[in-house]
């Protein structure tokens, strides 16, 4: 990173613009047209656990699905106002669909998971599946 040296002179906008750029890497990633929430994947001795913000947004418009080792969550999240004209100093929230696909650390059972939302936090517990052990199989033989 190198320095900028301060004059006085230099436009206010050029900063905005370095803040601007900083503000895209923000844990709400912009996406074309929507974002990619932020989110903590770990484990505790039984299961995958996912946890990511859904404050504002229904749960009930939220699409959650586990194909080939992947954790895919998708939705929107709707801007509800009556004043549609605002003279904005600031404008960080993040509105509109949004879509986020997690590869899974390990194998986990899909059809056994589970998802809540507390305090607009939503949690997918996923149990893992433990790694089956190779296992030998004895030849019969037939006789005639």
């Amino acid at each position: 990173m190198s320095l900028i040296k301060w004059n006085p002179f230099l436009n206010d906008s050029y900063f905005d613009d370095v803040d601007k750029i900083f503000s895209d890497f923000s844990p709400a990633i912009r996406q074309n047209n929507g974002f990619m929430p932020a989110i903590d994947l770990y484990e505790d001795k039984n299961n995958v656990i996912v946890e990511t913000q859904l404050a504002g947004i229904d749960p009930e418009k939220v699409d959650i699905s586990i194909e080939n080792g992947v954790l895919s969550i998708k939705g929107e999240s709707e801007k509800k106002t009556e004043v549609e004209e605002k003279n904005y100093y600031r404008k960080e929230i993040r509105r509109g669909s949004f879509y986020r696909s997690i590869p899974l650390p390990t194998k986990v059972s899909g059809d056994k998971a589970s998802a809540i939302v507390d305090g607009g936090i939503l949690k997918i517990s996923m149990p893992k599946v433990s790694d089956t052990k190779p296992k030998t199989i004895k030849i019969k033989t037939i006789k005639k």
